[in-house]
């Protein structure tokens, strides 16, 4: 099938994945040698993988983008045909990742009928298609980066070297979005969080474990002093659990069994007595609270909370930034309750993950999204499909009474159960999830967790795990991109910086420093012997919220020129009244 409406959605995809054959063919022109795999159109353009010998230098990626235009201007029809497995594995006897498609498609019985192709001059791919009927239509296109990729993004694989690029119908719709990425580059955590040293990363240390600086650390520290408080006032109680466990426990949870190869494993089975794990998760380790007395009916719903740093083996090439790591910090919770709790229990879970999220400012980047199990893939999860059936229906019951609009996903459940994930995108709209509530139906058993009911009866509760911020390291990422490192006033790790004219001054802020310190108010003094619109170009830059600049006026008479980030010169105030006025935007973490 041929689309030729490159208005619509789907006619978009298909002139990006022409696009993405026209890049193809340009390689193999340039470079014979170079191994085919595969290139699909994606949300924002396309890419396309390939084995060579040397990865895509700038250079390499603009002779390729020089070719694509002769490309176009040959103006090649796009044909569709078929070809019966023997031919298809003679056409493609020297590439040896569609070779593997090949195979792969066949084997899996796949296909009843011939495979398709689509040939464009002399270069032919294995594909489904669309495309669109043309090569001269692709006029407005751009190669943005060369990077690495495991061929089927899996670290066993071959490192491939992969092409980005983004195609649309029109010049103008084109610098539209070659502009926007400009700006979401300036906006980019892992670009702007290291400027403001927020955040570094050391390759003695390794990938996806960054370091926090003072700068870093101190947001991340507000942010969880204001989680646990709201967790507090919730209802919630407080838990504090071990790093790492025996395997013992995770096998018992199931972890073992579907999540070893996404763990850090300390030991071998064959050979230690004893084989440790990192936890990639808490729940297990706050059911050993459950678990230390007998439990009764009226003890739940039981809602444990707690800020755990976990481990997940993740692979190099998903790694960025602080956004996917293999150590960071959770706001995990788990609340262990009745059947009749579960839906008051769920509701109040996102109520408070709403909450955070319209403090942060955050919700109106996110989306919803309900994520089943997968009944053709049952190997993937543990318990009684009609559990499963049964448990979605409940939970979709409960999604339809919040009113939120929500998309349904199979395939993206825990093992154990479904999930609410609210799914956000950065500044170049690649999507991550951030919070989730999970409803867990089976866990408890596994764990012998029992409450003995009303009818004195010995039952198994409900579990909901639960986040009310998500990954604090993501959640800093996101707040670096929304406010380009600009923090609101409660937020900022550094909230005033006062600047001293002359060296007479520094006394007078240093009384300063202290009555702000008082007030809770973090504040600092630019002491050093530079003039001072260089200290307020410099504050700028590093985006405090307010500044105070002191001379002998200020000296004098006690009233305190203040210039604010936002506001620019806001005249003279005593100390008092600055004080009160920031802490007033503070408590109401005015955005």
């Amino acid at each position: 099938m041929i689309i030729v409406n490159i208005e619509d959605e789907n006619g978009l995809k298909a002139f990006r994945h022409t696009a993405a054959h026209i890049l193809a063919q340009a390689v193999k022109r340039l470079y014979p040698e170079a191994k085919l795999a595969i290139g699909p159109a994606i949300d924002d353009g396309f890419y396309y993988d390939f084995d060579v010998e040397k990865p895509f230098t700038q250079e390499d990626l603009e002779k390729i983008e020089v070719e694509m235009k002769k490309i176009v201007k040959e103006n090649l029809k796009l044909e569709h045909y078929t070809l019966p497995f023997d031919e298809a594995l003679t056409l493609f006897k020297d590439e040896p990742y569609k070779i593997e498609l090949i195979n792969e498609l066949v084997g899996g019985d796949v296909l009843d009928a011939p495979l398709t192709f689509f040939k464009q001059g002399e270069f032919t791919d294995l594909c489904a298609g669309p495309h669109i009927n043309y090569t001269s239509k692709v006029k407005a296109f751009k190669l943005l980066s060369s990077t690495g990729a495991y061929w089927r993004g899996s670290e066993k694989n071959k490192m491939l070297c992969r092409i980005y690029g983004t195609a649309f119908p029109k010049a103008a719709q084109l610098e539209e979005h070659l502009t926007a990425m400009e700006e979401a580059r300036k906006r980019d955590h892992n670009k702007l969080g290291r400027e403001l040293e927020l955040f570094t990363t050391s390759e003695h240390i390794g990938q996806g474990l960054p370091v926090l600086m003072p700068k870093g650390a101190r947001i991340l520290q507000i942010l969880q002093r204001f989680v646990e408080d709201e967790e507090q006032a919730r209802g919630y109680v407080l838990t504090k659990t071990p790093s790492f466990a025996k395997s013992d426990l995770y096998k018992i949870s199931g972890h073992w069994q579907h999540y070893k190869d996404g763990m850090f494993v300390m030991g071998d089975e064959e050979k230690d007595k004893e084989v440790f794990a990192l936890r990639p998760m808490t729940c297990p380790f706050q059911f050993q609270s459950y678990l230390n007395r007998a439990r009764s009916y009226r003890d739940l719903p039981i809602r444990y909370n707690e800020t755990a740093t976990l481990f997940r083996n993740e692979s190099s090439g998903e790694m960025h930034g602080l956004i996917r790591l293999r150590q960071f910090t959770l706001s995990e919770g788990h609340i262990v309750c009745t059947p009749e709790q579960v839906e008051k229990e769920f509701l109040d879970a996102l109520d408070l993950a709403r909450f955070m999220l319209q403090t942060l400012s955050l919700e109106e980047d996110t989306s919803f999204r309900f994520s089943k199990w997968d009944s053709n893939n049952r190997e993937k999860y543990i318990g009684d499909p009609e559990m499963w059936e049964k448990t979605q229906d409940f939970m979709r019951e409960i999604l339809d009474k919040t009113g939120i609009k929500y998309y349904e996903a199979d395939g993206e459940a825990a093992f154990y159960g479904p999930k609410l994930d609210i799914q956000i995108k950065n500044v170049f709209g690649k999507e991550d999830t951030l919070i989730t509530i999970q409803i867990d139906f089976q866990l408890a058993e596994r764990f012998g967790m029992v409450y003995v009911d009303s009818d004195g009866e010995k039952k198994f509760p409900i579990i909901i795990h639960r986040s009310s911020i998500g990954c604090y390291e993501r959640t800093l990422a996101l707040l670096i991109e929304k406010y380009a490192g600009a923090f609101p006033l409660w937020l900022a790790p550094e909230q005033v910086r006062i600047l001293p004219i002359a060296d007479r001054h520094n006394e007078f802020c240093e009384s300063l420093v202290k009555t702000l310190k008082k007030n809770a108010i973090r504040a600092d003094i630019d002491s050093r012997s530079e003039k001072v619109g260089f200290k307020i170009r410099e504050a700028q830059l590093q985006k405090i919220p307010y500044m105070l600049v002191i001379g002998d006026n200020e000296v004098e008479t006690g009233q305190i020129s203040v210039r604010s980030r936002k506001e620019a010169d806001l005249g003279a105030m005593s100390i008092d009244a600055l004080c009160e006025k920031l802490r007033l935007e503070i408590t109401d973490k005015i955005i």
